[in-house]
């Protein structure tokens, strides 16, 4: 099983949006779509994730995990 590094959330109003960051380089997103579609989960390819979202992410990252996440996303 993939050892969890962090959990950061960028969510905004009612939506979940959460991301799993992970020592193999990968991550994991569980959201909310909207109200009829709720509590998705799906796994990224970091350079599949936005540049607005990663420059939140790295904003919101804990600072004990700042620069291994900014590697996995290949930030900036």
């Amino acid at each position: 099983m993939e050892k969890e590094i962090c959990k950061i959330s960028i969510a905004n109003n009612w939506r979940n949006d959460e991301y799993t960051f992970y020592e193999n380089n990968k991550v994991k997103r569980f959201f909310d779509n909207n109200s009829l579609s709720s509590d998705v989960t799906e796994w990224l390819d970091p350079s599949t994730i936005s540049k607005q979202n990663k420059d939140r992410l790295i904003k919101k990252c804990p600072e004990e995990f700042k620069e291994k996440i900014m590697q996995i996303l290949d930030y900036p």
